[in-house]
């Protein structure tokens, strides 16, 4: 089963011994398109300070009360190295994630078994770009030491498509299945598809480019003409 990254904000996130917080955004890699970490922002328990959970400490979801419980104290959460997310992550403070969560590396986690889905994943490091980052850091280069390749949903959700003969409109969601991969992205098509919104498979994607705020497909738009409209009540 698939799920809209969009319809899973705002989620509430339960520790062992209570409520750390809410899902206010997600970070993806665009080269394995593996969800890396939850964005969440706490209460005034912890200052409303954001902090990131890996998807490795989900348990199995409460889908009709929106929470995500995880397998960690709310005290662990709070001793948790301090990332400020206007700024990407630099190599040595993901490092610092891991060490303090225990968190398996990629090479130790592999992927995750669902028996109904989106209980834990793959795993790796990272960061999301806060949706209130500014204009200027998207636009610039993260420098050396810093993992480039991983962007928050919220602000590439607003990136332009463009198709191997022009564009196909503008970016709304992403898909995402039982393991945290990210399998597809939904479009806002222009006119060529009557406004209509359109699914993609992210590995027809070449590239996820800051600089132009802009995501690069593969495919023209006239291969593009044969989809089918999509539908939420779908997935």
């Amino acid at each position: 089963m698939l799920h809209s990254l969009h319809r899973l904000l705002g989620y509430s996130i339960g520790a062992t011994d209570g409520e750390i917080g809410h899902v206010t955004d997600f970070c993806f890699d665009d080269k394995t398109w593996n969800v890396r970490y939850l964005v969440v922002e706490t209460g005034n328990w912890l200052f409303g300070r954001k902090v990131l959970i890996s998807p490795v400490a989900l348990q199995q979801p409460n889908w009709d009360q929106k929470t995500f419980p995880v397998n960690l104290t709310k005290e662990q959460v709070k001793s948790s190295p301090d990332v400020n997310l206007n700024q990407p992550l630099s190599f040595e403070q993901t490092e610092g994630l891991y060490t303090h969560y225990s968190w398996p590396y990629p090479e130790e986690s592999g992927i995750g078994f669902m028996t109904s889905g989106m209980v834990g994943g793959v795993v790796a490091p990272g960061i999301p770009l806060d949706e209130r980052i500014s204009d200027e850091l998207h636009q610039s280069n993260s420098g050396e030491g810093h993992e480039n390749h991983l962007h928050g949903v919220k602000h590439t959700t607003r990136y332009d498509v463009q198709g191997a003969d022009g564009l196909i409109g503008e970016a709304t969601d992403f898909l995402v299945d039982e393991n945290w991969h990210i399998t597809s992205l939904v479009v806002d098509a222009g006119s060529w598809f009557n406004n209509k919104k359109i699914q993609l498979d992210v590995h027809s994607i070449q590239r996820v480019e800051r600089e132009s705020s802009a995501i690069y497909y593969s495919e023209s738009l006239d291969l593009l003409k044969g989809r089918q409209e999509f539908n939420y009540n779908a997935v």
